[in-house]
């Protein structure tokens, strides 16, 4: 019997089928839409890829893994979202055998034209990394030429710490609270961010805590004064998130009004359009500063090593912890008080 478009047996869809048979081939395949126009244009493609002899590899191409298939399995399993979206309207259902190193570079050019490589590789590197192992590919990727960005590890000192801390509790209670969580968790924003009450036992001091970047949970330890701090924020419910805050313009402005009142600065309680914040001393530091701020300060005061803070899982390995060796002067260097005096300096 000639090709033909059939109504679906299913009740639950409205979408017409092509059942039948051209020159010898058998056809039985949804054309996923109802529009009768559409579909017979499906058709009238089938027939062409018959006589062309193309069918059966093309239906083969199509019942193949896809991009697309992967990356909402990899989605539905909780993965990361960011980037995703992006990454999905470009590659769209090309095969995954098909993705290889030249797919992945052109698409960063084309997604990030006049980005970096440190943003080209974690918009589209890294999470094309992560959706091919989820779909159990193995490709040997090579990153872009830095990749891995500047490595920033500049840290507060306590007492400008205390300062813009201080001065965030005058702005706003509950983002002073929110700071403090930074400084003594050492976790990232959205992880913070994402807390709910039923995360946090007070009494025990702990934090329940869904890691972003490595996808692990784990348990965080509360100093005495963030519960304190946590608890006098606690609605009598307890229930919900801890936060009301979401990352964008508006905190950065709560950071930067802050930082100004810390200096003694003025600034506007909203920001103006357009507005930027004059040069200051403590222009450099944003919420990421609070997570190194507190890797050198567990380093320098707490006594930990690498191994130490790639333990409180902060960090996934000791490659990644060890920027904050800086924070302790070597034994090595230690040493320099044994070498040998020259020469006479005054009042000694």
């Amino acid at each position: 019997m000639p090709l033909k478009l059939i109504p679906s047996r299913n009740s639950k869809t409205k979408n017409l089928y092509i059942r039948g048979a051209y020159l010898g081939i058998a056809v039985d395949q949804s054309c996923r839409t109802d529009r009768r126009s559409v579909a017979k244009s499906i058709l009238k493609r089938i027939e062409g890829e018959i006589e062309r002899g193309e069918y059966r590899q093309v239906m083969v191409a199509r019942t193949s893994p896809t991009f697309l298939s992967a990356a909402l399995a990899y989605l539905e399993a909780g993965r990361r979202k960011r980037y995703v979206a992006k990454l999905i309207k470009h590659f769209g259902e090309t095969p995954l055998a098909e993705i290889d190193q030249a797919a992945i570079d052109e698409a960063a050019v084309a997604l990030h034209p006049n980005a970096g490589p440190g943003t080209r590789n974690a918009a589209v590197y890294t999470p094309v990394s992560a959706i091919l192992h989820h779909a159990g590919v193995d490709l040997r990727m090579k990153r872009p030429k830095g990749a891995k960005g500047r490595i920033v590890n500049d840290w507060l000192r306590s007492e400008d710490a205390d300062a813009i801390i201080v001065a965030a509790d005058q702005v706003d209670a509950e983002f002073g609270t929110l700071l403090r969580s930074l400084l003594y968790t050492g976790l990232r924003l959205g992880e913070v961010l994402a807390w709910q009450w039923d995360d946090l036992n007070l009494d025990e001091a702990a934090a329940w805590t869904r890691r972003e970047k490595n996808g692990i949970e784990s348990d965080v330890k509360l100093r005495p004064d963030l519960v304190a701090a946590l608890r006098a924020l606690r609605p009598a419910e307890g229930r919900g998130r801890v936060f009301r805050f979401h990352q964008g313009g508006h905190l950065k402005h709560l950071l930067t009004r802050a930082k100004m009142a810390a200096l003694g600065l003025p600034c506007p309680a909203r920001r103006p359009v357009g507005w930027r914040a004059p040069d200051n001393r403590l222009r450099w530091v944003n919420f990421h500063t609070f997570r190194h701020t507190w890797a050198t300060w567990m380093r320098r005061y707490g006594g930990l090593d690498t191994k130490g803070l790639v333990a409180t899982k902060n960090w996934r390995d000791e490659r990644s912890a060890s920027r904050y060796a800086h924070a302790v002067t070597s034994e090595e260097w230690n040493r320099v008080d044994r070498l040998p005096s020259v020469g006479k300096i005054r009042g000694l």
